[in-house]
């Protein structure tokens, strides 16, 4: 498929990086070289999705690091990096960005999105990655948090400003073959929405949007337009921050039982968890199969902090569950009735 300047053969499942950056924990060493290796046994050519938030440039280092202690061939290396976030030093006890996130930092970081905030990051990501090693996607991290932050509709549309400033430097490293593609990754699919009027995007991350749980037919209708126009789409974050195979946490924040809104979340996964066990079936086959369900979208994203599960996540983009399921899953209100792509047979 033509991603932006190149043909590429985009694999099916690509590999986050967030707990290379001590995402909730502190992982030794020798651990995360050895996803690193695992990456490397799952097929020719291996995608890493990355970003100057995971762990102040951390996650950065790992990668680079790893990629040289096992002399892996760049040519077949895809270091996607999501900017707009910049190492800084750390000068409090706690980073101060995502408190609580992170573990064992010894840096902070500070938001960068604007032309020229861009292109630091830029510049710091490839001198993070270091020698032999640069990414050749690039995109703007999580823009709906940064125009959700906005306090009036003159600072929406400033920051918005902003963002499309950031494209133009984007853009121009695409141009001088600096760079093969230019993206988005964001959890609220509107924000790419915005974006996508505005810029000549070619790929997208949709991270918490298109899932199993949530898959809204005006999202749908976004991601058919997407198809149409070959833009391929990377989905992530399909598990709702683990909840929907088992974690504590949705989307990354504790549920509150009294609140109906998080009453109605727990009761899905009860009666989805009921659904996949009738069938013998893993809720987190069900997840992947379903993400990668819709045209269009080409790869999901899935991390591991254990080497072992490298391998089985991608055998979850291979498995096939059955008609019967998918159709039972609509039946029981788990699935939108006249969702067009399983349980159709």
């Amino acid at each position: 498929m033509k991603v932006g300047t190149v043909n590429l053969d985009v694999p099916r499942v690509i590999f986050g990086t967030a707990t290379l950056g001590n995402l909730f924990v502190d992982l030794p060493e020798e651990t995360k070289l050895e996803i690193s290796r695992q990456w490397f046994e799952t097929g020719d050519t291996v995608v890493v999705d990355t970003a100057g938030k995971y762990g102040a440039g951390l996650a950065l280092e790992v990668i680079g690091n790893n990629l040289r202690a096992l002399n892996a061939d760049p040519d077949k290396v895809i270091v996607s990096n999501k900017l707009g976030w910049k190492r800084v030093p750390l000068t409090t006890a706690e980073p101060t960005f995502e408190p609580g996130a992170w573990v064992g930092l010894k840096n902070d970081a500070v938001q960068c999105i604007g032309y020229d905030g861009i292109l630091e990051c830029w510049e710091q990501g490839n001198s993070l990655l270091g020698d032999g090693y640069q990414s050749q996607f690039l995109s703007i991290h999580d823009p709906d948090e940064y125009l959700a932050a906005a306090v009036s509709g003159d600072d929406r549309d400033r920051r918005m400003a902003d963002i499309l400033d950031a494209y133009k430097a984007l853009g121009e490293l695409r141009d001088q073959g600096k760079c093969w593609a230019i993206g988005v990754g964001s959890k609220d699919w509107k924000a790419i929405q915005a974006i996508d009027e505005h810029v000549k995007l070619d790929w997208v991350m949709l991270a918490n949007s298109l899932t199993i749980y949530r898959h809204p037919q005006e999202l749908l209708d976004f991601v058919e337009s997407l198809n149409r126009r070959s833009i391929p789409i990377f989905n992530s974050a399909v598990f709702h921050a683990g909840y929907m195979v088992g974690g504590q946490s949705f989307d990354y924040r504790e549920l509150d039982l009294s609140n109906p809104a998080d009453q109605k979340i727990a009761d899905y996964r009860d009666r989805f968890f009921a659904l996949c066990e009738s069938h013998s079936v893993k809720p987190a086959a069900a997840c992947v199969e379903f993400a990668l369900s819709p045209p269009g979208v080409v790869s999901i994203a899935l991390s591991s902090s254990k080497p072992e599960r490298v391998t089985s996540n991608v055998e979850l983009a291979n498995t096939r569950l059955s008609d019967t399921f998918w159709r039972q899953a609509k039946e029981t209100g788990l699935l939108a009735t006249d969702y067009p792509y399983l349980g159709n047979q």
